[in-house]
């Protein structure tokens, strides 16, 4: 590590949004086919209050073994400040958005709540003309996410949470339910369909509606209301962006030879259900990809996709971010100003 210095956001223990301390940290330094980004903006997402808590949720032997101090966070947008001396595909002052290091980096080697963190150049792509800081940097994993599941798997890696990779299903023409759409992942799972040209039905909270149909769902439910697999059937593809234990529910909402997708599997129990049913049920754990990210900077660009920003912070105010966060309902994504 360098002698010089940084402002990042770093903690020394597990624990809430108050273990969150605005710092001086050491400046990363290159490795071989390493860029050095100067981070403008960084998003949030689930894995990194997780994280912060110490993964509280899974199983005691999955639970991270990290070094503190640590920083948190994966998603940024920025501006390349060096490369190393075998990188030809960056330049220094090229505007960038990366998911740094996911989920090889999940235990906390990220380091995006920072004013620098260091990225393989292959987790990098040129941000989207037109789209600024905050916005390209609300993107990378929760777009990613919905763009794996979705439209490209985009690896062979195993899959840690099923014996198969998942496989994406066709689009044009399907049905398919969302489910938590209004949120991070949700809402782009959302115009991704609709692009692809499916119907589209849209669950979440009925104050989501406007933007929702904004977005493209030709339908939504409100589920303080309304349970969606009371009144929803034939469903070519459930994309549930919030599972656990109760996806089960929306076996019924799907026709034979439909697919359920569970961003978060653990707690699914209803997988002989499922199969009588003959219903697929897959999942994937999203993977960093620079390439993928250069796939969709166009859609970007052109507003075919729009980032939602629900709330953006100061990088000093990093605690209160995850605090927004814990009160959930949240609408697209929450930011970090950097720079």
């Amino acid at each position: 590590m360098s002698t010089k210095t940084m402002k990042a956001i770093r903690q020394h223990a597990f624990g809430g949004p108050e273990v969150l301390h605005y710092e001086d940290a050491p400046l990363p330094s290159l490795k071989a086919g390493e860029v050095l980004v100067r981070v403008h903006a960084a998003g949030l997402n689930p894995p990194d209050w997780y994280l912060r808590d110490g993964y509280k949720a899974l199983p005691p032997e999955w639970r991270p073994q990290v070094t503190f101090p640590m920083i948190l966070g994966t998603d940024i947008s920025g501006v390349v400040t060096a490369i190393a001396d075998d990188v030809t595909t960056f330049s220094v002052g090229d505007e960038v958005y990366s998911m740094v290091r996911f989920p090889a980096g999940m235990m906390g080697d990220s380091k995006a709540y920072a004013e620098y963190v260091s990225v393989p150049a292959s987790e990098v792509a040129l941000k989207p003309i037109g789209v600024d800081h905050e916005h390209a940097a609300g993107a990378p994993m929760s777009l990613l996410t919905a763009w794996q599941f979705l439209v490209e798997l985009g690896h062979n890696e195993p899959n840690p949470l099923q014996p198969t990779l998942h496989q994406p299903a066709p689009l044009a023409g399907k049905t398919v339910l969302v489910n938590g759409a209004a949120g991070g992942v949700g809402h782009f799972a959302v115009q991704i369909a609709k692009w692809k040209g499916a119907c589209v039905i849209a669950v979440a909270s009925g104050k989501h509606e406007a933007l929702l149909r904004d977005l493209g769902a030709d339908e939504v439910i409100d589920y303080k209301t309304t349970a969606a697999e009371d009144v929803v059937r034939d469903v070519d593809i459930v994309m549930d962006t919030v599972g656990g234990p109760t996806a089960g529910r929306f076996l019924r909402t799907l026709k034979p030879g439909g697919a359920l997708f569970l961003a978060f599997p653990l707690g699914f129990s209803d997988a002989e259900e499922a199969a009588k049913q003959g219903v697929t049920v897959s999942t994937t754990q999203v993977r960093s990809s620079g390439a993928q990210l250069e796939a969709v900077a166009p859609l970007l660009s052109d507003g075919t996709i729009h980032v939602v920003i629900d709330s953006q912070f100061p990088l000093a105010d990093a605690g209160k971010a995850h605090e927004r966060a814990a009160q959930g309902h949240i609408q697209g994504k929450i930011v970090l100003k950097v720079a």
